[in-house]
């Protein structure tokens, strides 16, 4: 099945509002953190699996990706 670009798109939100929630960032210091360090290009690419897990789940898993591309938070 299909994901639409619709529903992508919403969850990439919600991930990234509870990622910057998780670190106390903006949505948007969210967003460009997770562009920098490669989040969001992991997100697209592998979509069809992250999106079953929790968010709390892929907020760490999110939070340790970033890491280990060069970002600071831990």
């Amino acid at each position: 099945m299909a994901n639409s670009i619709q529903d992508k798109l919403e969850w990439t939100i919600i991930l990234i509002h509870e990622f910057g929630k998780k670190h106390g960032l903006t949505l948007k210091q969210a967003f460009n953190y997770l562009r920098r360090y490669k989040g969001i290009d992991f997100i697209d690419r592998n979509y069809s699996y992250v999106h079953t897990q929790s968010f709390q789940s892929m907020v760490l898993d999110m939070t340790e990706y970033c890491h280990n591309m060069g970002g600071g938070l831990v």
